[in-house]
């Protein structure tokens, strides 16, 4: 017989670095899940990856196990880090924070390609093109 799937928590962790403080103590805490053994397995999971931050889905099943699958850094996350950017432009569409290439985008699509729902590349530069333009990033394709 199958395991009853009592619900689903969705988190963003930096890898390498849970620990039971707020917010994931408190969110697996509601659902009975064993908080330090979460951290443990997620940490050793992700150590590899240190630092970047990793959203997180995590099942939870009425005996109170939990697996979790790790997806790949949001496209803001990746963009600020590819221009080394500290954040977007406080007003987008008025300013611009930087400036970014048909390549550079080409280059964050194939990262997210696993976790993207578009159905080719140029799809996918067109959804990663709409997260430049609500940082504030000025598109320069020549």
């Amino acid at each position: 017989m199958a395991k009853k799937v009592t619900g689903f928590i969705k988190l963003q962790i930096q890898a390498g670095k849970a620990n039971p403080s707020p917010p994931i103590g408190p969110a697996l805490g509601q659902k009975g899940v064993n908080i330090m053994e979460f951290c443990k397995a997620f940490n050793a999971k992700t150590q590899k990856e240190a630092g970047t931050i990793l959203p997180t889905i995590i099942t939870v099943y009425s005996d109170r196990s939990f697996p979790f699958l790790c997806k790949t850094p949001p496209a803001s996350y990746l963009l600020k880090k590819n221009l080394k950017l500290k954040s977007g432009a406080n007003k987008p569409g008025h300013e611009t924070c930087g400036t970014i290439t048909a390549d550079q985008v080409k280059a964050i699509v194939e990262a997210k390609k696993v976790d993207l729902t578009a159905g080719s590349d140029e799809a996918g530069m067109r959804i990663v093109e709409g997260s430049c333009r609500s940082m504030g990033l000025k598109l320069d394709y020549k």
